[in-house]
């Protein structure tokens, strides 16, 4: 016979007086996070090869303290590491369109952008002093009455030349006319008209030849003194604007000698201010940017200013950026715009920077769900790690959407580590489905979710505790309370050998405890106020598993928990719900006719059965097959089903409690309803491991305790399980007073027996099982079934033959 488990293999105990401290508050933090050797070796491994393509994919469940370890890490080896250069933009006078990137040493791209407003601002009061000056206006007036005494002077030589051939130069409203004279006195025309037909015919000719001479000196001459007065009006105002600004540009490209770019710059900046002197002064307006306070700022100025797109000033070490909205704009940066007269307009002053620009030269964390759930910024990540360049375009024009006129900022060069934080599902889908991420994310550091509970490892996590109530800014634990955690460590785990170490499980269990001390005025948190924070979440989060016992023991649900019944077990599931889980016991009914050996999962032809209830269903009809009818047909027709059941099965873990249910029903032996049975098992009839087993042998106790315990209830599960029990303390309890039994099997002849009291049988030489057995009474009614079945198409075959006859 199997026998029961002792209490004390029900629950492993965390002794307090085996920790060496009082309170966590004299214990050391722990830095780097707690039982990630793997996931700690691959991230610094990522960390520290500096080849493309080497960036970190950090894959794990929620939770398990992947953000915390990361930037860990990654602070400590960007204190190795100096601060990257500062990056500007500024006008291209060559191309307008294409704003020029020109990069600094930390801190000197603020310093050129307060430089160049202060020029900008000197600017207007020295250009205005110099063109006001007396010196400048006379100048002016030189060349400007030399163009007037030119024209002044042809204007004189066409008058002499029209008056030696009796013709005046008149200027009128329609332009300048020739008229005939007489006495000094201009002919009208109607005394034009008394003149000799002669004398009209040569005025005619000598208006003739001066107009000729005269559209000349209009068309030709004047137009010339006009382009030549022009040009040395031009030459005058730049060579005052040099005199006004060419000493404080020279004093900039002194200070900036050693930045060969700047100084071209800053040479541009003095060609154009001398090129466009009379239209900066002439000006006016106000411009706003978005985000800045409104200030005066003539458009051409804005030319002359310079934008700092990532300032690295008072940084001693590389940067280590999170951005927790990596959209693509947000990653690659944006070109802004502003309203202007009813329309949008821009310059390079409203480029902004994205969250790799200010990783640039150190390190970006991401996380991988959010990044792949943002339109077009994955892609765009992967374009600028693959480039290693970083363009700045919206997505439209990335697309090929777009193809209006826009900015083209110069590419940046990209020197960056990317460290992606994600589960273990979007880094097998991304490995299988794009090619670019295994060239891109070479190194994957996996997190594991739980440890080994060893007392080294207990030790561990004890300052695991330490650190995160300080962090918190919680109250110390004393060692009761260390110890109650590590137990609960283990429950979350699911395993009395192992300790979950998802650090944000912990931290909400460590929160609440404090709250809890606090309540009851405790200096340190003690084992008490842990168990009255476990208590309360459950209680929170057990209004379905009240609801669902409280229809059982009303009788709505159907489940037996004394006496026997043919055919019928009770089985055992897990319902999980908001992260919250307990077992239900349900009721699995076989019912067995002649047949042609099917075995009918009633769940899976109504479509309520996942793929693996059906498999494990199938496995029995394999068992049944191969351990009863290996020589003869299985002359079987079964049916199973999970009674008051409306939503979906799956999983495999009922199917030894559906196999011990068949046995029943076929060898007609009753099950004891006091028994309640999980466990999946093979076509050898070994039983399997499952999932849940303290939920699910809880689940029964509760509704045993409520009815009252007899002391003949309890559970059966696998053997392969027993490492994995961490039960409540009522159910180690009544196992103690033997009011409440848990049986190990590891094979399927073990429970049977122990649901039916009888001895399940072995087979002798021949392989036939004495008849008083399990084993022998399911052979016999098989053995039955078949010589029926045989009988009968005997029969129905004799009939045919005889109506054929």
């Amino acid at each position: 016979m199997v026998e029961e488990l002792k209490p004390e293999r029900l629950y492993r105990r965390c002794d307090p007086e085996s920790l060496p401290f009082k309170t966590t508050g004299e214990l050391e933090e722990l830095d780097g996070g707690m039982g990630q050797p793997r996931a700690v070796e691959a991230v610094r491994f990522g960390i520290g090869i500096e080849r493309p393509g080497y960036n970190i994919y950090a894959l794990g469940p929620p939770g398990t303290g992947k953000h915390a370890l990361v930037r860990h890490f990654l602070h400590a080896k960007a204190a190795e590491r100096p601060a990257p250069s500062d990056w500007v933009y500024v006008h291209d006078f060559a191309h307008p369109n294409r704003p020029r990137a020109i990069e600094l040493p930390p801190g000197m791209g603020t310093r050129l952008r307060r430089d160049m407003e202060q020029l900008v601002e000197e600017l207007r009061p020295a250009l205005s002093s110099a063109f006001e000056g007396e010196e400048y206006q006379a100048r002016r007036r030189a060349i400007e009455e030399e163009f007037a005494e030119r024209s002044n002077q042809a204007f004189a030589e066409l008058r002499r030349k029209a008056q030696e051939r009796g013709l005046a130069l008149l200027q009128t409203p329609m332009g300048w006319v020739f008229a005939p004279l007489r006495g000094g006195q201009v002919l009208s025309p109607q005394e034009l008209q008394q003149l000799p037909e002669e004398e009209r015919g040569r005025l005619e000719r000598e208006v003739e030849e001066l107009q000729q001479e005269l559209q000349r000196v209009l068309s030709q001459d004047i137009p010339r003194w006009q382009r030549e007065m022009q040009r040395k009006l031009r030459e005058l105002n730049r060579e005052v604007t040099n005199f006004a600004v060419g000493s404080r540009i020279e004093e900039l490209k002194e200070e900036y000698a050693e930045f060969e770019e700047v100084a071209e710059y800053l040479e541009e900046v003095r060609r154009d201010i001398v090129q466009n002197a009379r239209e900066f002064l002439g000006q006016g307006g106000d411009v706003q940017e978005p985000g800045r306070e409104e200030r005066t700022q003539p458009p051409p100025a804005r030319r002359y200013q310079v934008n700092v797109l990532v300032d690295r000033g008072g940084m001693d070490r590389a940067p280590v950026v999170y951005e927790d909205n990596p959209t693509y704009q947000n990653l690659l940066g944006r070109v802004e715009y502003m309203a202007q007269m009813g329309a949008l307009v821009t310059d390079f002053n409203l480029i902004r920077p994205g969250a790799l620009h200010r990783a640039n030269g150190g390190y970006l964390i991401l996380d991988a769900r959010r990044l792949l759930m943002q339109p077009f910024a994955w892609e765009g990540l992967k374009r600028a790690l693959r480039s290693r360049l970083l363009r700045i375009e919206s997505p439209g024009q990335m697309v090929g959407l777009i193809s209006t006129i826009s900015l083209e900022p110069e590419p940046i060069p990209l020197d960056v580590k990317v460290v992606l934080l994600g589960d273990r599902l979007l880094y097998y889908l991304l490995s299988a489905l794009d090619p670019e991420f295994g060239q891109l994310f070479k190194v994957a550091a996996d997190f594991d979710e739980e440890v080994d509970r060893n007392g080294e490892n207990d030790l561990l996590y004890a300052r695991l505790i330490g650190t995160i109530a300080r962090r918190e800014g919680l109250r110390p634990f004393d060692r009761t309370g260390v110890a109650r955690v590590i137990e609960h460590g283990s429950r979350l785990a699911g395993d009395s050998g192992k300790l979950s170490i998802h650090v944000e499980s912990l931290a909400d269990v460590l929160r609440e405890a404090d709250y809890w001390a606090s309540r009851n005025g405790n200096g340190a948190v003690t084992a008490a106020d842990v168990q009255r924070a476990i208590d309360a979440r459950t209680y929170r989060s057990d209004r379905l598993r009240e609801r669902v016992q409280e229809e059982i023991l009303r009788g709505t649900l159907l489940i037996d928990t004394e006496g026997e019944r043919v055919g019928q077990v009770n089985g055992l599931s897990v319902i999980e719900l908001g992260g919250f889980a307990f077992g239900r016991p349900s009721r699995i009914s076989a019912r067995v006719r002649m047949g042609r050996g099917e075995v009918v999962d009633i769940e899976r032809e109504v479509k309520l059965s996942g793929p693996i209830h059906s498999k494990g269903v199938l496995i029995l009809a394999g068992f049944l097959g191969g351990r009863y009818a290996s020589e003869r047909p299985l002359s079987l027709s079964a049916s199973l089903v999970f009674e008051q059941s409306y939503s979906g099965v799956e999983g495999d873990s009922a199917s030894s409690a559906e196999l011990y249910a068949l046995l029943s029903a076929i060898s007609g032996v009753p099950i004891k309803q006091s028994l309640a049975v999980t466990g999946s098992v093979n076509q050898h009839g070994d039983v399997q491991a499952i999932g849940g087993v303290n939920e699910k042998i809880e689940g029964f106790f509760d509704i045993c305790r409520k009815r009252g315990l007899t002391g003949e209830q309890g559970v059966i599960i696998p053997h392969s399980n027993v490492r994995h029990l961490m039960l409540r303390r009522d159910v180690v309890e009544a196992v103690e007073r033997g009011e409440f039994h848990i049986y190990p099997v590891r094979t399927v002849d073990e429970g049977i027996e122990l649901l039916t009291g009888l001895p399940a049988g072995e087979p002798d030489e021949e392989g036939h099982f004495p008849e008083d057995t399990v084993n022998g009474m399911v052979e016999r009614r098989l053995a039955e079934l078949g010589e029926k079945m045989r009988a009968l198409t005997a029969r129905s075959s004799g009939e045919g033959n005889e109506d054929g006859g």
